[in-house]
């Protein structure tokens, strides 16, 4: 049995991961399940899956998921301290899909076991992306992604020199506002924003779609894990989302990864790597598909690329900066403190606000990328404040 730790189970990507190991339940040791405040589903999930324990990132939850508990066998814990500890537990197989800058740490644990980590916490790779993937390499360990996009690219590259590259192509859904005029997205609502043209999912990330700035979270990753250089990477819009991620050779060729918008391909490739196991998702039909469209990702509609392309070549806490002020303008908007575009225009006046600390930021270390992090998030709340 492989023993397997999932953390943010209670979460799209954790529930995606945890339905693919209740399929063969016998093939897994569940060595622990954490979770954010849904503590009635982290507990289910735990009895599901016969785990060894459970926690709640947050404190003031422990009482409600140590009586749901109680009887079960399961340990019970809570707080940002045993996240951490759950991750220091060996197992072979870790899932890192806690959202937010507070994934960062227990991935990092997760690495000392010297095993494999599964990485779907984009902040990660963003804000510490040299110290993450070196820290693996100290410990003789494995980072797989599983963003769909990420998944895609790796795949296409199996078997392939990372030297013969000539560029990597992301794609977008386009998000909410892909058939606007720009002129008018001054005028979107949080109701607009919060309208996927293809999928139904959580608020932040189907916001984060409609401006782009997850797929400007996905060019850093980019640049981070594959190690290719900020000009071999690029973003089209792609509205019927089945070609994930294209690879481009030196000989012209294009390798694209093509399936149906199924978190449980990326997860299962993951989860079984470096074999292929039948998972038992939707097949695409071809002759059913027809076409497949392609437009260029406009920069007046998404300026968070544009914003993106500038930290790849600032590096350093650029990316923590990013990651820090992208949140706050984002719980603005939420809160509707701030229109649509404004969330562009205060993390641009964060990193420019910042850009002396980042330029002089030198060698990365998670102490720096934390302060940063919270430097980022204070500045873009001062500037919000002031608009």
């Amino acid at each position: 049995m492989r023993k397997v730790t999932i953390f943010g189970s209670t979460g799209s990507i954790g529930e995606n991961t945890v339905d693919l190991i209740s399929r063969d339940p016998s093939a897994y040791d569940v060595v622990a399940l954490t979770g954010g405040r849904n503590v009635t589903r982290l507990a289910e999930q735990a009895v599901a899956l016969n785990a060894d324990l459970a926690v709640t990132a947050f404190e003031d939850c422990f009482e409600e998921l140590n009586a749901l508990l109680a009887g079960t066998g399961v340990e019970v814990a809570a707080g940002a301290s045993a996240v951490n500890e759950a991750a220091e537990r060996p197992a072979d197989w870790v899932m890192s899909a806690i959202v937010g800058a507070a994934g960062l740490m227990p991935g990092m644990k997760a690495l000392e076991q010297g095993k494999t980590l599964a990485l779907a916490n984009k902040e990660s790779l963003v804000t510490a992306g040299p110290i993450l993937l070196g820290h693996a390499q100290t410990h003789n360990a494995t980072v797989l992604p599983v963003d769909s996009e990420h998944s895609a690219v790796f795949q296409a590259l199996v078997g392939e020199d990372i030297k013969s590259v000539e560029r990597i192509i992301i794609t977008a859904s386009g998000g909410a506002f892909r058939d606007w005029d720009p002129k008018d997205l001054h005028k979107a609502t949080l109701e607009d924003a919060c309208t996927h043209p293809n999928w139904d999912m959580g608020q932040r990330i189907t916001i984060d779609s409609a401006s782009l700035f997850n797929k400007a979270m996905e060019l850093i990753e980019t640049k981070e894990f594959f190690g290719v250089r900020p000009d071999q990477i690029e973003a089209v819009v792609h509205p019927e989302s089945l070609i994930h991620a294209l690879v481009g050779y030196n000989d012209g060729a294009l390798m694209a990864h093509l399936g149906a918008p199924d978190m449980r391909h990326a997860i299962g490739y993951a989860l079984h790597w470096p074999d292929r196991a039948h998972i038992d998702v939707a097949r695409l039909d071809l002759t059913q598909i027809a076409t497949l469209n392609f437009r260029p990702a406009d920069p007046a509609r998404y300026p968070a690329l544009r914003l993106a392309r500038e930290v790849m070549e600032a590096g350093g806490l650029a990316g923590a900066v990013f990651t820090a002020a992208k949140d706050a303008a984002l719980d603005a908007f939420i809160a509707r403190q701030i229109g649509f575009t404004h969330m562009a225009e205060v993390v641009d006046a964060t990193l420019s606000t910042l850009s002396g600390e980042i330029a002089a930021s030198g060698q990365l270390s998670l102490d720096s990328v934390l302060a940063a992090d919270h430097l980022a998030r204070k500045t873009a709340q001062d500037i919000i404040a002031a608009r």
